[in-house]
């Protein structure tokens, strides 16, 4: 940690003039709070595995770094954080050093959210939830061994990387104490996790909890806008028609593989943030073929288009938050041809015996199960028009990432229709006037 201290320094000296600065400079007329945070943090891997412990077995590999926040918080203008108990938006930076040379270090900048658990005079807790980019420094091309070798084991290169540029993933538990109105102590515990989804090989990624404190300054601490009282959304049901595509690198040294996918659901909205449902998902995977050069799939048979689409039903779960929708879908297929044809002998069925629909998994580190999950965003473009990226997982093993083009149709609630007047509500700017 002593070669870090210097930049922790650097880092606090600067918030510190930055600070005093803007006091210089505040005036009387009405402005918009906003907020700066520095925070110093440690961690340990949740990651068990020989990508890991070879890197333990050199001494301490711990993650450790510092994150830094601006933070807007609600001025009760904006519909989405009252919906929320006018939770706060942030954009945040963390600059991580992963605890090894070799593994080297990260910048991940992303935006977060801070919803309102506990409010009180000395004491505030909040969830957080974040996602962005990380660039990491070092990855398997960048070692010093040569990359066409895939020598796991080798304790001079890492595998936990196969490109520099990996999404970011953190959640976890905001903590302010106020010491006065415009500065705090801050703590944050959480959990953050760095891949690429399967966009390049390889893709261990890695999994870590964390802990840190840190100060948080509040500017125009005493700035007040009068609250506006925005109404509940006027449509309960919507559905969504999605159309998504990507690539997929099913294993080192061979080409991405086209991926496609086509999502028709129908959701409730329960509050004004959050709504449920059931969709269909029809996949496409190229990548299910006897030439990715990987285990996974018989080599001994032509795959033909059909061995290649997947379809399922899915529990959708929505959380709105304006113009940016987050979602978490878990689903189970009714048409999976692949299933058949996996390469490893399985314990219960055998190598040649057809899996049932709802088979068994080989365990922990599969990369094929029954059933499926999408983690993703969309954001509202213009009216109804969404842009959705979304990453599926078999379990926790990431299949692919996707990207891709939607219409959201919410059907207006009988007491909000006109006669004469279409039925379905269209987001238009200030559409609650």
């Amino acid at each position: 940690m002593n070669k870090r201290l210097p930049l922790f320094l650097l880092t606090t000296i600067l918030f510190t003039a930055f600070a005093s600065a803007q006091d210089a400079q505040t005036i009387k007329k009405e402005k918009n709070k906003f907020a700066i945070k520095v925070q110093p943090f440690t961690g340990t891997y949740l990651d068990q595995n020989h990508h890991f412990d070879k890197f333990r077995e050199k001494g301490s590999f711990v993650p450790t770094g510092i994150n830094l926040g601006l933070e807007f918080p609600s001025m009760q203008q904006r519909p989405w954080q009252q919906y929320l108990n006018n939770s706060t938006f942030g954009v945040g930076m963390s600059l991580i050093d992963f605890g090894n040379d070799i593994v080297g270090k990260s910048v991940a900048v992303y935006p977060y959210l801070l919803i309102p658990a506990i409010r009180l005079k000395h004491f505030e807790l909040d969830f957080k939830i974040a996602a962005g980019l990380g660039l990491v420094t070092e990855h398997w091309y960048t070692g010093n061994v040569s990359p066409d070798n895939y020598d796991y084991s080798s304790p001079d290169v890492s595998t936990i990387f196969g490109c520099y540029l990996n999404a970011y993933l953190n959640a976890g538990v905001n903590v302010n104490i106020p010491i006065n109105r415009n500065v705090a102590l801050n703590s944050e515990f959480g959990y953050f996790h760095m891949s690429n989804g399967r966009t390049c090989m390889p893709n261990v990624g890695l999994n870590a909890i964390y802990g840190g404190v840190g100060v948080i300054k509040t500017f125009n601490a005493n700035a007040e806008k009068s609250p506006i009282q925005f109404p509940d959304l006027p449509y309960k049901w919507s559905l969504n028609i999605t159309g998504a595509a990507g690539a997929h690198r099913a294993w080192m040294y061979y080409p991405l593989y086209l991926i496609s996918s086509f999502h028709t659901g129908a959701v409730y909205n329960v509050t004004n943030w959050y709504a449920v449902g059931m969709g269909v998902d029809a996949f496409y995977n190229g990548a299910i073929d006897k030439g990715t050069g990987r285990s996974l799939y018989c080599q001994d048979r032509e795959y033909t288009t059909a061995d290649k689409i997947r379809v399922g039903i899915a529990l959708n779960n929505e959380f709105q938050f304006g113009l940016v929708t987050a979602i978490v879908d878990w689903g189970v297929y009714l048409y999976n041809p692949s299933r058949n044809y996996y390469y490893d002998s399985h314990v219960e069925y055998g190598h040649d015996h057809k899996h049932p629909l709802f088979y068994k998994s080989m365990g922990a580190g599969s990369e094929e199960a029954f059933h499926y999950f999408r983690f993703g965003l969309k954001t509202r473009i213009w009216d109804n028009f969404y842009l959705q990226t979304t990453a599926k997982t078999h379990l926790y093993i990431a299949e692919y990432v996707e990207f891709g083009i939607g219409y959201q149709i919410p059907f207006l609630k009988k007491d909000k229709r006109s006669k004469g007047k279409s039925i379905i509500h269209h987001h238009n700017k200030d559409w609650w006037k």
